[in-house]
């Protein structure tokens, strides 16, 4: 009995595996060209019948040598794509298999199997905050929750032309108190697109604890208040299993247009927000790409700020510390006349702006976040 559940467990993961491109089964929206994550292509030409049965062959007998309980745990990360919570999945980390002439150890097989089959080397990874491996340096048991890992998203060099975005549009308006002029939005003035009256007033109540405040747009409409993010961590989600931090499935909208609807459903897992010690980290946690534009992502001489595409699985440092102190020169009109509540970040779920896109604005994109850094 207990070795037919252990063998069901085993064939319930290679079953859950990552498809590789031939199999008719690889991620819709993790695909595609363009954008700024290196390695975004993640399907792989579908091995040769010999090596896919010596990786299974290999996977299965590593497998079997795990706990029944660390077989569930991994099973449940798996089979939700990191939807539902699961705990860390310690296992000696510098035990190696070889596949053909090629040696892995144990997490990258790991990873390679259930995640990424395009994966390289353990410096395309970046170990997500909520994990007991996170920070450590050479633990003997390492964590090899193929979900509490994420794909380092590379900024291409030059960046792709098409995501160049005027530094011109970005220029705040005259008055502190309006919204932006009709440049900034194709031609249509709307309400102030960063909320300040709501981050100020949390400001003047002596709130002093939210790194950020996060509003929801859909187009030109905000929808809900903001959002103030004390925590480290902060999940933004439309639906995401045993869920807990900003919902965007439980706001009220009235917008009834298609388009916004379908984007809206496409959210599904979403994205998390993390403040770490060298910046703040976006993981894309949905099945379709996400595009951010952040003044801290590009060369702080550039007269235009780009839009970057991140692909699912994917993590980007949005916000960049260091550089965010460099960039607020006494002298320079761009970055001293910022909205009174500080830095923003704006991401938009599923559909991209600039000048290769339809969508020439972020407040033509139906479904997008601003994330609005408190600096003080």
């Amino acid at each position: 009995m207990f070795r037919t559940k252990r063998s069901g467990l085993v064939r319930r993961l290679w079953r859950s595996r990552a498809p590789v491109e031939g199999d008719g089964e690889a991620d819709r929206g993790t695909h595609g060209s363009g954008g700024c994550c290196m390695g975004k292509t993640t399907k792989v030409a579908k091995s040769n019948a010999g090596s896919e049965a010596e990786l299974k062959a290999l996977t299965h007998s590593i497998l079997k040598k795990i706990k029944e309980k660390q077989l569930e745990v991994l099973l449940q990360a798996v089979e939700s794509k990191g939807g539902a919570r699961s705990p860390c999945l310690l296992l000696p980390g510098k035990v190696d298999a070889k596949v053909g002439q090629q040696s892995y150890s144990l997490p990258m097989l790991l990873y390679k199997v259930f995640r990424w089959p395009d994966l390289r080397h353990s410096s395309e990874l970046k170990r997500l905050s909520c994990c007991e491996s996170y920070g450590k340096i050479n633990p003997e048991l390492v964590c090899c929750n193929p979900h509490h890992m994420s794909r380092l998203c590379e900024l291409e060099s030059p960046p792709p032309p098409y995501s160049r975005y005027p530094m011109d549009y970005l220029k705040p308006p005259d008055s502190p108190d309006s919204g932006p002029s009709s440049s900034d939005t194709g031609g249509t003035t709307y309400s102030a697109p960063v909320g300040l009256s709501d981050s100020l007033a949390l400001q003047e109540s002596g709130d002093r604890a939210h790194w950020c405040v996060v509003a929801y747009w859909e187009e030109k409409t905000r929808v809900g208040r903001l959002y103030s993010v004390q925590e480290p961590s902060l999940d933004i989600f439309y639906d995401l299993p045993q869920g807990n931090g900003f919902c965007l499935g439980q706001l009220c909208s009235d917008n009834k247009s298609q388009l916004v609807q379908m984007v809206r459903a496409k959210i599904g897992y979403g994205i998390q927000l993390t403040r770490e010690p060298d910046g703040v980290w976006v993981y894309n946690r949905s099945c379709y790409p996400i595009f951010i534009k952040s003044a801290t992502l590009d060369n702080p001489d550039s007269r235009t700020l780009l839009v970057h595409k991140v692909f699912p699985g994917f993590s980007i440092k949005a916000f960049d510390y260091d550089k965010a102190g460099s960039l607020q020169r006494p002298n320079d009109h761009e970055f001293t006349q910022q909205p009174r509540t500080g830095f923003t970040v704006q991401i938009s779920f599923v559909k991209g702006w600039g000048q290769c896109y339809t969508r020439q604005f972020i407040s033509s994109c139906p479904c997008w976040l601003e994330v609005i850094f408190n600096t003080r």
